[in-house]
């Protein structure tokens, strides 16, 4: 039996995400992302993205190609709109580095289970190697 439940592990995860929202990045990102909603022209280009991407599925949907084309076109140009605006690259930015951290954490927890079970089976860390791995080559050179 192992020396932790499921629960208990998912208790320690809750605590980890407790640990990551009151970091220097996920606060920048709760200012950027409310200066964000707060800007009217930001708000207002949003609306007209998410309008057009339903008029895009409509279009795509009845095989409309042209009137597609040039939906995806409006798209396009106000996305570019809304990436010139600083706040914006600033809150693109900020997501990027939470999500990094988050990629950074889940990396980190799954190489160290991956080398506590390599160390646990008597393995090799440095060819990634579980002791099975080695005992089987072993055996099949014999």
């Amino acid at each position: 039996m192992g020396k932790y439940t499921k629960d208990e592990i998912v208790a320690r995860a809750k605590d980890l995400a407790k640990m990551i929202a009151e970091t220097d990045e996920v606060d920048y990102f709760k200012r950027a992302e409310a200066q964000i909603h707060a800007n009217e022209k930001v708000r207002n280009s949003i609306s007209s993205i998410k309008a057009l991407q339903k008029q895009a599925v409509n279009f795509q949907h009845y095989g409309k190609v042209e009137a597609l084309r040039k939906t995806e076109e409006k798209i396009a140009a106000l996305e570019q709109e809304l990436d010139e605006i600083p706040i914006v690259y600033e809150f693109k930015q900020s997501q990027a580095d939470v999500n990094d951290l988050l990629q950074l954490v889940a990396t980190t927890i799954s190489n160290a289970v991956t080398d506590e079970v390599i160390k646990a089976t008597g393995g090799n860390l440095l060819s990634g190697e579980t002791g099975a791995e080695i005992q089987n080559k072993n055996c099949s050179r014999h």
